[in-house]
């Protein structure tokens, strides 16, 4: 088990956990409390649930490279 001490490291977690809970959303799974859209947006992602969803994705790719 390795352990994230690195602020830049734990905002990206929080990013990528926040694309798979985008990416159920889109699915059509609900969830209490504020939507991982509502989130990402108060975080400055603008468009729609898709258009941030891959924006994500291309993030993902350039911090995990290409063979994720």
């Amino acid at each position: 088990m390795s352990v994230i001490t690195n602020p830049d490291h734990i905002a990206q977690f929080q990013i990528l956990a926040l694309r798979q809970a985008l990416n159920l959303e889109i699915m059509g799974m609900k969830k209490r409390g504020s939507s991982a859209y509502a989130t990402l947006k108060a975080m400055g992602f603008k468009g729609t649930r898709q258009e941030i969803f891959d924006q994500l994705s291309e993030l993902r790719t350039q911090w995990l490279g290409e063979s994720v």
